[in-house]
């Protein structure tokens, strides 16, 4: 992905992240509570078997529906 699309696609990542805190349900292995920013980049790694950074240009529109997705769908 390029460095311009990469930026965008980071910053909604935060964005998503910003907006999840406090909403993920509890989970026994994380006591503390979970963190929202490391939820949104592991789910967009493992939907798209690969770093966001690594997705092509391409996708760019899909990967944020699919952060779109997470922010209605916190799990």
């Amino acid at each position: 992905m390029n460095k311009s699309n990469s930026a965008k696609l980071w910053k909604k990542m935060q964005q998503a992240g910003d907006y999840l805190l406090g909403q993920l349900p509890n989970h026994p292995n994380h006591p503390k509570g979970r963190n929202p920013y490391a939820h949104v980049a592991l789910c967009v790694k493992e939907n798209f078997n690969m770093s966001y950074k690594d997705i092509p240009d391409e996708k760019l529109e899909e990967v944020l529906l699919y952060i779109e997705f997470l922010k209605k769908n916190p799990s």
